[in-house]
């Protein structure tokens, strides 16, 4: 028995290459639906916050898989898997994810397997790896917009047809969520100066 935690979206773009016919799943849409007497290999928390509350109810399970871009392992509780699980990225066959241990490394890929999707390990760093390059896109883009250089529509279009690109940066954080894109700028900046969220970003993700 495989736990899921999801919205319609992220389910439907779990789901983008097929389920396998043997996998057993349950799907639930809020932690408190979980029943303590629900027994269960594995939990995927797409919709994860990180907040003691609800770590605790997780840890009762025996594998877990939390959506965590900006927090690392060292920010959660012993034999969790992070990974990456935006918006517009679950629904790729390739999940960036970040583990310390070798044995769950390979029941994770098991696990991710039943829907026809393979595990890409990254180190475990905030943004891992697309995360991160995506947020200083969008960022670079809302720069541009700032110095007037073009339009969001425009931008979008250049990109898209420049570097071939499935949306454009405002497209992209739109589907994202501007609020997560400048979270984890925020949190990179602390580190690395070059990471600094533009001025009209930081207005438009907390106005």
């Amino acid at each position: 028995m495989l736990i899921v935690l999801s919205n319609d979206d992220l389910k439907t773009e779990l789901l983008g290459q097929g389920i396998n016919e043997k996998a057993e799943v349950f799907w639930a849409t809020s932690i408190d639906t979980i029943s303590d007497e629900l027994k269960a290999d594995a939990v995927i928390d797409l919709l994860f916050e990180n907040n003691a509350e609800r770590i605790n109810k997780l840890k009762q399970l025996q594998i877990v898989f939390v959506n965590s871009v900006i927090h690392t392992l060292d920010q959660l509780p012993a034999g969790f898997v992070r990974f990456n699980g935006w918006n517009s990225f679950l629904k790729r066959p390739i999940v960036e994810a970040a583990c310390n241990d070798e044995i769950i490394k390979t029941k994770t890929s098991q696990i991710f397997s039943l829907f026809n999707k393979k595990i890409e390990w990254t180190p475990d760093k905030p943004g891992l790896i697309t995360a991160r390059v995506i947020a200083m896109i969008v960022n670079e883009a809302y720069f541009a917009l700032e110095e007037k250089v073009s339009t969001k529509d425009e931008i979008n279009t250049a990109m898209k047809l420049g570097t071939n690109y499935p949306y454009g940066p405002f497209e992209w954080a739109e589907k994202i969520g501007l609020k997560n894109i400048y979270e984890l700028l925020e949190y990179l900046f602390i580190s690395n100066k070059r990471y600094k969220p533009s001025a009209l970003l930081q207005k438009e993700a907390t106005q």
